[in-house]
């Protein structure tokens, strides 16, 4: 009686815990000055919420450091596009001289017509050297030159020329702040913040730091371009509309949700029971990975996203299939009902995570070799495998262990003709006497 109570217990603790998961991933929770809503914090995709995407193609390929200079270049127009709120913002490098561009646009952008985004990726960069009272020192319209360099002990520098009048405006901010920081700025962001160790008159000057040959570089490339370091052409610039994409998203929506009702339908049909325990998991999934989407930093919800998130539901069910499937052959042995879900979870496991891992395997490999909404495709396939897994081992299992520590007196409600079926297999054990 101990173990039934405890179990009923249990199990309307989990269900209270649930209700309130999908409370708080639906309507969100305030606490103190934080607001934490999961469902509005999911970042939404170019082919969902809207906007533009733009290849560019570097105009010469034949220049040195080619490479360096690319991923310099992507780095300049990752800084140019979070400082104007495209966070979401996706750059990748296509092939040997291409980088393309997706940018999704939504309430947090600064910028909302598509046509100023492409001329804003292709304005001039802004350079400035900050002071610590936070007073521009100078821009780089006064930088003549900054390249790589090496000091007396052989480590990489950034050496760096300034114009005439940028040598009187950095002769008078290095007098005046020696032994303090000047931060520089590249569109906002601050790329260096070195600590002027003496005051610097003749125009020319080192950055000192720990630096490899490669950062020592990219740094000496971000502080002379006035503009972007490699010349690039667009060649291909495409507008999405939001409208297609949020009819794509509704319907995606209601699809999902009616394959849910009928997944769940016949489920409950099919394996009563712990049918039920299968579907609280699938729930926990659900909530689960609507709370990682919105909380995971650069996941963005795409149409193939969704196909991810699907999947996902589909590897959960599988597992669960693969679990009751192995417990009622257990069952048929003879075996008593806890028996036969622990040896039948047991057996099962070893083939879950198996499928789960493979198909693990394969999605962390888009996200490092994919792009765009391959990428986010991947990313959202690695998070429901994984909540996948947790929601079938951990959850829908639990929840059938309580099942059966309630031990209700009708077996029928695990499985057809339990009772018929567990006296026949002790029958056949005892050489055809009843057991």
């Amino acid at each position: 009686m101990k173990t039934r109570t405890r179990s009923t217990v249990l199990f309307v603790v989990i269900l209270v815990l649930i209700a309130l998961l999908a409370y708080f991933v639906i309507n969100g929770l305030e606490i103190g000055i934080y607001d934490v809503k999961p469902l509005s914090g999911i970042q939404q995709g170019l082919d969902i919420t809207g906007g533009v995407y733009t290849v560019y193609e570097a105009a010469d390929t034949s220049i040195e450091n080619f490479d360096e200079e690319m991923s310099n270049t992507i780095s300049v127009l990752r800084n140019r596009l979070d400082s104007k709120g495209f966070t979401e913002a996706t750059i990748s490098r296509q092939g040997f001289d291409r980088i393309r561009v997706e940018i999704p646009i939504n309430n947090s952008s600064e910028i909302q017509d598509p046509t100023e985004i492409s001329q804003y990726i292709g304005s001039p960069a802004k350079l400035e050297f900050v002071g610590p009272d936070d007073e521009v020192i100078m821009e780089g319209k006064d930088i003549e030159q900054a390249y790589r360099d090496y000091d007396e002990n052989g480590k990489p520098v950034v050496a760096f020329r300034l114009s005439e009048e940028g040598t009187k405006k950095f002769a008078a901010a290095t007098t005046k702040f020696v032994g303090q920081n000047i931060s520089i700025r590249l569109d906002g962001e601050t790329i260096s913040s070195p600590t002027v160790n003496t005051e610097i008159l003749g125009g020319q000057g080192i950055i000192e730091g720990n630096f490899t040959e490669t950062s020592s570089q990219n740094l000496a490339l971000q502080i002379q371009s006035g503009a972007l370091p490699i010349e690039l052409h667009e060649i291909e610039v495409r507008t999405i509309s939001a409208t297609l994409g949020e009819d794509a998203l509704q319907n995606s929506i209601f699809a999902g949700v009616v394959g849910l009702v009928i997944l769940f339908a016949f489920i409950l049909i099919y394996y009563r029971l712990p049918g039920v325990a299968a579907c609280l998991g699938l729930i926990v999934y659900t909530m689960c990975v609507m709370l990682l989407l919105g909380s995971v930093p650069g996941v963005q919800l795409t149409l193939p996203g969704i196909a991810g998130i699907v999947l996902g539901i589909g590897m959960a069910v599988d597992a669960n299939v693969i679990i009751f499937e192995r417990f009622r052959e257990e069952y048929r042995t003879g075996k008593t009902l806890r028996t036969s879900f622990r040896a039948g979870s047991q057996k099962a496991f070893i083939t879950i995570l198996d499928s789960n891992i493979t198909t693990l395997i394969c999605a962390v490999v888009l996200a490092i070799f994919g792009s765009g909404q391959i990428k986010s495709f991947a990313y959202t396939l690695i998070i429901s495998i994984i909540v996948s897994m947790f929601a079938a081992l951990v959850v829908s299992n639990g929840i059938m262990k309580l099942f059966i520590g309630m031990n209700p007196k009708n077996q029928n409600l695990f499985l057809p003709k339990a009772k018929e079926i567990r006296e026949k297999a002790l029958s056949d054990k005892n050489g055809g006497e009843p057991a």
